[in-house]
């Protein structure tokens, strides 16, 4: 059993759509061509110059009804890898998570939490600081407080990890929280290349 990628299947999905479109408007075509021989034969020269003026009517209807069969074929691709692109991006995104997830296990990330800690105090300058830490990460609260020398805040508010800080003096909100990164990371991620309108 082999695994398509994306392109492949976004590819597979185009081609299907186009040849049931071309087959659609050859059936079409063919269909008013045997109804015009039939005319032809029936009248013989005293109407040619009216066959003649029908195939191009009808000729014109066919690529008309062509296009409007190749439209909706195109239309339907652009919604199947719309759909397509949205399931692959929330299993991203899933994947992400997880691997935060992990990461919060690791030493790396009490460092990291550290070096958060401190660029807020410099900023604070001083003035009075909130730090918040995720529930998640309550069992970092001793061990964040003696290496930072700051007190530090279980929130209520789930935020995945990361920290939070209120200097309520100056009304600012630093922001290092996970959840706040992922979401807009979420929302301007977009798939490069794929399928355009022909």
């Amino acid at each position: 059993m082999t695994t398509l990628t994306v392109e492949e299947k976004i590819s597979h999905i185009r081609e299907a759509a186009m040849e049931e479109a071309r087959a659609r408007g050859n059936e079409i075509i063919d269909q008013h061509q045997k109804a015009l021989e039939g005319v032809f034969k029936t009248h013989k020269q005293e109407a040619v110059m009216q066959a003649d003026t029908r195939i191009k009517t009808e000729t014109a209807s066919a690529r008309q009804q062509l296009n409007t069969v190749t439209s909706k074929g195109q239309l339907k691709l652009r919604r199947q890898l719309s759909r397509v692109q949205n399931e692959l991006k929330n299993k991203l995104f899933e994947e992400v998570r997880a691997m935060t997830e992990e990461y919060m296990k690791t030493e790396e990330y009490k460092e990291l939490l550290v070096s958060y800690i401190a660029k807020a105090a410099r900023f604070a300058d001083g003035n009075p600081l909130t730090i918040y830490i995720n529930s998640s990460d309550e069992d970092k609260k001793e061990f964040l407080e003696k290496r930072t020398g700051m007190t530090v805040t279980v929130s209520e508010e789930d935020f995945l990890g990361g920290i939070r800080s209120i200097i309520p003096g100056r009304n600012i909100l630093i922001d290092h929280s996970f959840s706040g990164a992922l979401e807009k990371e979420y929302e301007e991620f977009t798939f490069k290349g794929g399928v355009t309108g022909e």
